[in-house]
């Protein structure tokens, strides 16, 4: 149940402002937000180690951030499937998906961000849908923009609508955060103790930060929160790979 929320403000000195929450099994191997792909050196993302693409990445120097989040609806087929990590990068590399065959991939959510303008792809493994966003407060689950998600149904409905229902009056009416320099704390200002968690518990329906004992080892949660702030002459990228530990986050770009 990942979880992203937007802030689009055309006239602000800070148009954007993208949070990415990665929601994963917590024996799937990843790192730290980088400069990971020599091919793309001015690309900065964590990195999927299984499938090496990633969940959420920036460009600098367009500046331009993407980030990705599963959908729900019929997967592709095995003998053609293609990592959805692949899609960030593309988007922020070329500033659109170019040569794209949806079928290839599972179900997805796909958020592209400029400081002109929001834009949003999403495939439930039957059609593809594009909209740009309007000036305001977004958020997105896996079940799509405002947890609207199509014809489509899947797990975690209800607290898709818990999560969306409590932290959306909360994000609207805390002081809009301007993250100039500084440590990330002050920095992010009324945002960065919400979307830590609120201090919820961890399995609290309405929980952002979550964790899930599913058995037999398996250990299912929030591993980590990214934190964008796009201008239109760079971003800054704030990073936690200890959700709810606020020592925990750190300035990825500009460091």
């Amino acid at each position: 149940m990942c979880t992203a929320v937007v802030s689009f403000e055309p006239d602000s000195i800070f148009p954007v402002l993208l949070v990415g929450v990665r929601d994963e099994f917590a024996s799937r191997p990843w790192e730290p937000p980088a400069g990971h792909w020599t091919d793309r050196p001015s690309l900065i993302g964590g990195r999927d180690l299984l499938a090496g693409g990633t969940w959420l990445a920036v460009d600098p120097d367009v500046p331009r951030a993407a980030c990705i989040l599963n959908g729900h609806g019929p997967l592709a087929p095995e003998g053609i499937r293609a990592s959805r990590g692949e899609l960030p990068l593309r988007l922020v590399a070329e500033g659109g998906l170019g040569d794209f065959e949806p079928k290839r991939y599972d179900p997805f959510h796909l958020l592209g961000a400029e400081p002109d303008a929001v834009r949003m792809w999403s495939w439930d493994g039957e059609e593809l849908t594009e909209q740009i966003l309007t000036s305001g407060l977004h958020i997105i689950v896996n079940s799509g923009l405002e947890g609207r998600g199509g014809r489509h149904t899947g797990p975690g409905m209800d607290e898709m609508a818990a999560r969306i229902a409590y932290f959306r009056p909360l994000l609207a009416t805390a002081h809009r955060p301007e993250p100039g320099a500084g440590p990330t704390v002050p920095a992010w200002g009324e945002w960065l103790p919400l979307i830590d968690g609120d201090g919820l518990d961890r399995d609290d329906p309405r929980a952002l930060v979550v964790r899930r004992d599913l058995g037999e080892g398996r250990i299912w949660g929030t591993g980590s929160i990214s934190l964008v702030a796009l201008t239109r002459d760079g971003l800054r990228y704030d990073f936690s790979g200890v959700p709810g530990d606020p020592r925990a986050w750190r300035t990825v770009h500009p460091s």
